[in-house]
């Protein structure tokens, strides 16, 4: 019975080390302190677009799920104004994002773009101007 129990626990334990990241939390945590979930009723205190309107472009650009996903990882660790989706003037409004090395592990970055990918939907949403050519295709 003893033996039985030590297993149990080693098994638990083993899955809470190798369980992987919850994507929705990681992303609460790692990118809400610039980025809202929607867009808020006083825009001039937004440091960075929010996230639906990131999705809107992402998904525009890269309906492949995968491809959106890996969109997601590469530009979040190296950031630059050619890869950028949205239009040039919110770059000039909230500056490039900063490439988020160090701030956040490849698998949790894995986890966050995923979940974004599969969980927010920017359907109805409302875009200011005209998206960049899609890029999925």
């Amino acid at each position: 019975m003893k033996l039985k129990k030590s297993f149990l626990v080693i098994v638990s334990l083993a899955s809470v080390v190798y369980a992987k990241p919850n994507g929705e939390e990681l992303l609460k945590s790692k990118c809400l302190s610039c980025h809202t979930m929607s867009r808020p009723q006083d825009i001039s205190k937004l440091v960075a677009p929010p996230i639906m309107g990131v999705m809107r472009h992402i998904k525009t650009a890269y309906p492949d799920r995968e491809r959106a996903i890996e969109f997601i990882k590469d530009y979040v660790l190296e950031p630059n104004k050619e890869k950028a989706l949205c239009l040039p003037q919110k770059i000039k409004k909230f500056g490039l994002m900063p490439s988020q090395k160090g701030n956040v592990s490849e698998e949790e970055l894995d986890s966050i773009a995923s979940w974004m990918v599969d969980n927010l939907s920017p359907k109805g949403m409302m875009g200011h101007g005209k998206h960049k050519m899609m890029r999925g295709k």
